[in-house]
């Protein structure tokens, strides 16, 4: 251990000058100099510094599925086959069909996710009668980087189905699945305030976490991380690479 003075640290101060009974190890008790100087870095991918999220490093590489190769197994096999049977676009609506940790995950059009999950529901082979969740994902090196999953339940056969669609930030358009799927409301409603995902068609396509004047989608990868005020007191969270670290 350094040698070196214990500081203390206020509890939301960035810089560490003040101090509310608690007490923090300056960077060099902790970190090796030499780790410091040839700028190694840490578990997330970041640098050592003041990041203490280490979100400000963080890249992971994402590769896209290719379309698994038949037969799926399971009871994959059967729906996959009743779904084609069912919806005559399938073959220009269903893009890719991926098994992976023992679960189906069907690749769709943006422009046919209500035609399919309509199918989905109503086929009695199929009944997927109800829709758990929809979220929404970023992929900031993809094209069509904004997704959308849809989590699909059949409880008369006890099964469990994901849906996928991507579209671009230019034009983050897909089909509301509200009047196949009434609990789409408000999952459809976060995406669109989180990511600016633009579900045509949706009742009510408003902010739910934010306010309604807020500029910006907070859960898209490019969104700043800190450096937003907040209303409270004129507080400002700081970006993570400006954080006091903690040890």
């Amino acid at each position: 251990m350094s040698d070196g003075p214990v500081v203390p640290a206020g509890e939301h101060d960035p810089t560490g000058a003040a101090s509310t009974g608690g007490t923090h190890l300056p960077p060099s008790a902790v970190i090796p100099a030499s780790a410091v100087a040839s700028g190694a870095k840490d578990m997330f991918g970041a640098t050592f510094g003041g990041d203490t999220s280490g979100f400000g490093g963080l890249v992971r590489h994402v590769v896209t599925p290719v379309s698994s190769p038949r037969p799926y197994g399971g009871w994959f096999d059967e729906a996959v086959d009743s779904l084609e049977a069912a919806y005559p676009g399938f073959a220009d609506a269903v893009l890719r069909t991926v098994v992976d940790r023992d679960e189906l995950t069907l690749t769709i059009r943006a422009d046919r996710i209500r035609e399919v999950c309509q199918v989905l529901r109503d086929d009695p082979n199929l009944r997927f009668e109800l829709l758990s969740s929809v979220s929404g994902v970023d992929y900031p090196a993809q094209v069509e980087r904004l997704h959308a999953v849809y989590h699909l339940t059949s409880m008369t056969y006890r099964r469990r189905l994901r849906l996928e669609v991507s579209v671009t930030v230019e034009a983050p358009q897909i089909p509301s699945v509200c009047p196949v799927y009434p609990t789409a409301d408000f999952h459809e409603r976060e995406a669109w305030d989180m990511f600016g995902i633009e579900f045509t068609g949706h009742p009510g396509l408003t902010r739910i976490l934010m306010p309604d004047d807020w500029d910006g989608h907070p859960q898209r990868k490019d969104y700043p991380l800190g450096g937003v005020p907040v209303e409270y007191k004129g507080a400002q969270i700081p970006p993570p690479d400006e954080r006091r670290a903690y040890a």
